[in-house]
């Protein structure tokens, strides 16, 4: 995951300064000259990490700083503050028109995947309420119309296409067909190339000049690094985009892209692709991302995705089952597919407050146990589903061989159930779920 070298460094650094009850300037310089090492090695671009290290120091040299009674968390204070100001301080969200389609033009280099993130956005838009329409204008990719094509008929969404015509004409004709056909959003789906190139900037603004979209988003992918900056400027200097999406941030990138585009180009990194599936796509928190970056977590984050992918009416099914103590093994697979569909347990996990890849070294986080798991319970009758404790031993070993699993398996699921109805009785109990209903927070089980 992108930031997962820099957050251990940056965490390991203010870790030695919170251990002193009293700091020195010898002591922040030396921690400065490690977060700029860390920075550095994230490829963050070297001008903006010298202007991000003179401003923290400047701060933390501050009065307010070295007389705190906690001046290492006043130091990773600021930081988190100036953090979340290089990657553009808060969320920006997309520009809707007044006046339906609203046209949103994606542009970027071959590779970066423009076509992709069509799909996703497209998907996020659905979710908005909002019907949108796809414009195939890359007429120069081989099988990019068809890619286009299949996207779309995944998500139920529209492909306006004319083969190879020219891609001004295709544009100004989808925008019609959008008009016309009451679609609320065109995503416009341009051509790359493998480089910068005349040829191609000047299309882009001849469509940009046509269509005159409500956003022009640059896909960005996040693993090419200090080039992704210099990209992001030249398409910036010619197209003036409106916002940037990074794209593979899920993958082994340093994330120096990310802590560089917005300072370098003025403009906010408004999604960011978090993986293969077409919901895998985030808004760009600034402040939440800093406080990842940091070890502080993403609770936000965390329960938004939640609220996107769980079933309202199981919730309060299985809610109303709680109550009353009746939570049975159908309940626990329920659970565990709606684990599934928030993503990867591991990514899950890095998003609670003090929770990092340091401390889930060792952890077996195999997302492949939800489905080992949900094989034990379908190797259930509905009756052992429903009364676990009818479960005795020879059962327990045709549900093992059914399963292809192991006793020690079956047992285990067993324990896991029964302490976890264990532990919603005591929760219920201690009046602790009125509790945090009444603070506006439900769970996500």
């Amino acid at each position: 995951m992108a930031f997962e070298s820099l957050g251990e460094k940056l965490q390991s650094t203010f870790k030695f300064l919170k251990g002193k009850g009293k700091l020195s300037e010898k002591d922040i310089k030396a921690a400065m000259r490690e977060v700029k090492l860390a920075l550095l090695e994230a490829d963050v671009n070297f001008m903006i990490v010298k202007k991000f290290i003179k401003t923290v120091s400047e701060r933390a040299l501050g009065e307010d700083v070295m007389k705190s009674l906690t001046p290492g968390q006043m130091v990773v204070k600021i930081v988190n503050e100036e953090l979340t100001h290089l990657m553009g301080d808060k969320m920006e969200k997309l520009n809707f028109s007044s006046q339906p389609p609203t046209v949103i033009m994606l542009c970027g280099l071959q590779g970066a995947g423009k076509t992709t993130m069509a799909g996703k956005l497209g998907k996020y838009i659905q979710g908005k309420g909002k019907k949108p329409m796809f414009a195939a204008c890359d007429i120069y990719r081989p099988a990019a119309i068809k890619q286009l094509e299949v996207v779309g008929g995944q998500l139920d969404i529209p492909v306006f296409s004319m083969g190879q015509e020219d891609p001004r004409k295709i544009a100004k004709a989808a925008l019609s067909e959008a008009s016309i056909k009451g679609f609320d959003v065109l995503i416009v789906d341009t051509a790359g190339r493998l480089h910068i190139d005349e040829n191609l900037m000047e299309e882009l603004e001849d469509v940009k000049g046509i269509i005159k979209p409500d956003e022009t988003l640059l896909v960005i992918d996040a693993m090419t690094g200090q080039d992704a900056v210099n990209v992001a400027e030249t398409f910036n200097n010619k197209l003036d985009v409106s916002g940037v999406i990074l794209t593979k941030l899920d993958g082994d990138s340093r994330g120096g892209a990310a802590l560089s585009v917005r300072a370098v180009t003025g403009k906010p990194i408004k999604f960011v692709g978090v993986g293969e599936k077409s919901s895998d796509l985030e808004e760009f928190h600034p402040d939440r991302m800093a406080s990842r970056i940091l070890g502080m977590g993403d609770v936000l984050s965390l329960i938004e995705k939640a609220q996107q992918t769980m079933d309202e009416e199981k919730m309060k099914k299985l809610e109303s089952k709680m109550r009353k103590n009746e939570f049975d093994l159908e309940d626990f697979m329920e659970q565990i597919q709606q684990m599934k569909n928030m993503g990867p347990i591991g990514d899950l996990l890095k998003m609670i407050p003090g929770v990092n890849s340091k401390a889930l070294k060792g952890v077996d986080l195999d997302d492949k146990e939800f489905t080992r798991l949900e094989a034990i319970i379908q190797s259930m009758t509905p009756e052992e589903r429903r009364n676990p404790q009818v479960i005795n031993a020879s059962r327990r070993k045709r549900i093992a061989a059914g399963s292809g699993s192991t006793v020690n398996a079956v047992n285990k699921l067993l324990k896991q159930h029964a302490q976890t109805k264990k532990m919603m009785k005591q929760f219920n109990s201690g009046g602790m779920m009125k509790k945090m209903k009444k603070g506006g927070f439900n769970l996500p089980f």
